[in-house]
């Protein structure tokens, strides 16, 4: 079974794919010359396989599957992002695989030629011995030549037409190694990797989190990572304590979850803030807390994965949501008290309090003891950052709305106000918190905040993933991580110097009207600034050294936007002046919008499709600075229709708030994109709205693979009351994304994931 794509692609352009039953299928990719050349090939047996694009053209894109039966997940990529790793960039040695037997072989035949699969397939032994790898070298001639049920050209009972013979050969080889795995007598085989001396990047998920050059992470980056001194305690649903990018990053936590039946972990209050997840779906509500860790301060310089915003810094992870990511306003108040060294019903305090508290969470109305403990904190020193919420509403969210407590409000790529987010008088700051529904950043990959994260299979099995979600819940955490670089530089800083430096505007990019509004606060976080300022308030005078940076690489327009915004700014200290601003295209126009004297400000990016016939289109914008030189790359398609728009058959479920079976279920078909629906005759109270697909017909939606949504975010659907008839109720549906290896070797593990913010997420749901 295969599937066939016809796409214009452009060079360097990655298209990957995202296989959600990888453990129970296998599935190939393939890309075509449109003179049925195979040009490219990742035939792995992991869950991600991804091919570069060797020129511009038409292609086929082939699925392929090779064994079993899987959804899958197509993305095309920006031009040059691809990964330090990936299986096109590994150089192998031809006809040679590295394989270790199964200890039953090995003890039932000595010789090496004697072992199951030497004799299957040919092999030679070259070097190795019993109970460690061999090397073994595979007889071409005799692969061929076997029977029609074992030859290597009906191995994969799919034609190819590769002209190229050292890429011919990598395929066999490849190809002979999957076969080898499904060997009974092979424990595992992989191909003979050739290595050479270079320089290694690290994280290689960094290039998908966008949201950090639009705060100017990076350039923060070069005065400081964060301090193992700075602590953030992140009060949340847990942490998976094995991640592999959590390791080392994190203190001694504690779980504040008293309900045994919430706590999921037989007990109430223990010592052991880890998060069990769910038994049931694997929704994103279960790692919501790891999520929202590891963009504070995921480790770094270890060649996989992602950064946390302040990765040299440290997490407390203290557990106080449980079951559907849910708690209590009192098991929370106990968990900020430890996490300040106060009193508390553990009858413990940390061996050093946390210097930053982060709630990505709220729903609780207004409680003065709540107020007063805040205020204790704030005189214990500790800083209290809160997630504004995820309700599109001025109405005042809990925490996030105490008198000192940071509000965080959310922005997307454009650095425009999420349609989820909340606003209003309370809100003292934005930072990004996504938008998964678009990809105007061009990465092939949706605009949600991407971090660590993990899922629960079928099987009960858990994999370490890295996921997008977007929400409020993940703008808070890179503002807590801005200010554990802050104090990094200058421990002292207390609550009251943040607060003067946020009002001052010192910190921030000034977003909406000039000065405090309430959309975005006092602006949107710059962590460079916020750097700087905080070595100017320790008294030290930074360096000048201005860069020109922008607030994106990518513009994505698809097919059917003109118009998109991009920010130029001076990242450093001192002056620059923008010299420069060109378009390498006649179709695609740049013009100030609220420029300085410097010519640095925000621009209007416009694509004149008049003059563009159908295809896809790339361009370049090249800003030349009196220091340096930048290059944004500009995406187009026209006529071609926007991808990704037909998702099916979308069931829309209605459901009573807190409750799992839905009250009613609308089957909604496509119409112009849109997908319409509506419930009548419907009992008055408090519902929520989900809808996704069920393209595996397990009777589930939003499972691995499948499309979802929730009004407004999937975490923290809104409440609503249903007394009377009611419309325009719209939300966006897309298709969950994990990236389950960042290792670019096609053998990760996990898939899929849901949306988090706010504190209260969803699960997967059952259909009528």
């Amino acid at each position: 079974m295969e599937d066939y794509f016809r796409v214009e692609l452009l060079e360097g352009q990655r298209i990957t794919m995202v296989v959600a039953d990888f453990n129970v299928a296998d599935a190939d990719l393939y890309l075509w010359s449109a003179e049925d050349e195979t040009v490219v090939f990742s035939i792995g047996t992991g869950e991600v396989e991804f091919v570069d694009v060797p020129a511009d053209g038409t292609y086929l894109v082939n699925v392929f599957a090779f064994g079993g039966a899987t959804n899958y997940t197509l993305a095309i990529g920006a031009p040059n992002t691809t990964l330090a790793y990936s299986d096109q960039n590994h150089e192998i040695v031809p006809w040679e695989a590295v394989v270790n037997y199964t200890a039953e072989a090995e003890a039932n035949n000595a010789a090496p030629a004697d072992l199951g699969a030497s004799r299957r397939w040919g092999l030679q032994h070259r070097a190795g011995g019993a109970g460690r790898s061999r090397l073994m070298a595979m007889r071409r001639s005799l692969l061929l030549g076997q029977p029609p049920s074992q030859s290597l050209a009906n191995a994969a009972t799919k034609g190819i037409n590769i002209t190229d013979a050292s890429q011919r050969a990598r395929w066999e080889t490849l190809m002979m190694i999957k076969s080898l795995r499904k060997d009974p007598s092979v424990r595992s085989a992989y191909p003979n990797y050739r290595v050479f001396t270079q320089a290694i990047p690290n994280d290689q998920g960094l290039q998908y989190q966008w949201h950090y050059p639009l705060i100017n992470l990076p350039e923060a980056w070069d005065t400081t990572v964060g301090s193992t001194d700075v602590l953030v305690a992140v009060i949340d649903t847990g942490i998976l304590f094995n991640h592999p990018d959590l390791a080392g990053q994190l203190v001694s936590g504690y779980d504040f979850v008293r309900n045994p039946d919430e706590a999921l972990d037989g007990d109430g209050i223990d010592p052991d803030p880890s998060d069990p997840g769910s038994s049931f779906g694997g929704g994103s509500e279960s790692f919501h807390g790891t999520h929202v860790s590891g963009t504070v301060a995921a480790r770094s310089d270890n060649i996989q994965g992602v950064a946390g915003s302040a990765f040299g810094a440290r997490v407390m992870p203290l557990r106080a949501l449980g079951a559907g990511g849910t708690g209590t306003s009192y098991d929370i108040g106990q968990a900020v008290r430890f996490a300040a060294g106060l009193p508390n019903d553990s009858g413990a305090v940390p061996d050093a309090p946390a210097d930053i508290i982060n709630l990505s969470l709220g729903g609780a109305p207004f409680d003065q003891s709540r107020q007063n403990l805040y205020n204790e904190v704030k005189a214990a020193g500790v800083i209290v950052v809160a997630a504004a919420g995820n309700n599109a509403s001025s109405m005042p969210l809990y925490p996030a709305s105490y008198n000192n407590v940071i509000s965080v409000s959310a922005v997307d790529a454009q650095r425009r106000l999420a349609v989820y987010s909340n606003y209003g008088a309370a809100v003292d700051v934005s930072a990004p918190g996504g938008d998964r529904g678009v990809d105007l950043n061009g990465d092939g990959f949706p605009d949600g905040i991407l971090s660590t994260s993990g899922e629960i299979r079928p099987d009960n099995s858990l994999n370490y993933v890295y996921s997008f979600l977007d929400g409020t819940s993940f703008a808070a955490p890179h503002v807590s991580g801005v200010l554990a670089l802050m104090k990094s530089v200058n421990p002292d800083l207390t609550p009251a110097d943040i607060d003067n430096l946020l009002a001052s505007g010192a910190l921030t990019d000034d977003l909406g009207p000039a000065g405090r509004d309430d959309d975005y606060g006092h602006g949107l976080i710059n962590a460079q600034r916020a750097v700087l300022a905080a070595l100017e308030a320790s008294g030290s005078s930074p360096a000048n050294n201005p860069i020109l940076v922008a607030s994106a690489t990518t513009l994505n327009f698809g097919g059917s936007t003109s118009s998109l915004t991009l920010n130029l700014d001076n990242a450093g200290g001192g002056s620059l002046q923008l010299q420069a601003l060109t378009t390498s295209e006649a179709w695609l126009q740049v013009s100030a919008v609220d420029a300085d004297t410097a010519g640095l400000g925000t621009y209007s990016v416009t694509v004149d499709r008049a003059l563009l016939t159908a295809g896809i289109y790339s361009a370049d914008i090249v800003a030349q600075s009196s220091v340096n030189t930048l290059t944004v790359r500009v995406l187009v398609s026209e006529g071609l229709g926007e991808s990704g728009t037909g998702l099916g058959v979308i069931y829309v479920l209605l459901l009573e708030v807190g409750e799992a079976t839905p009250v009613a279920q609308f089957v909604a078909t496509s119409s112009n994109s849109l997908y319409p629906f509506e419930f009548r005759d419907i009992p008055a109270g408090d519902y929520e709205i989900l809808a996704g697909t069920d393209t595996d017909n397990d009777f589930l939606i939003c499972d691995a693979g499948d499309a979802c949504g929730a009004l407004l975010t999937i975490d923290q659907p809104v409440q609503l009351t249903l007394d009377q008839n009611t419309s325009g109720l719209d939300f966006p549906v897309e298709y969950l994304v994990s990236l389950p290896s960042l290792s670019g070797n096609g053998n990760g593990s996990g898939s899929g994931s849901g949306s988090g913010s706010g504190g209260k997420s969803t699960e997967v749901r059952r259909l009528q």
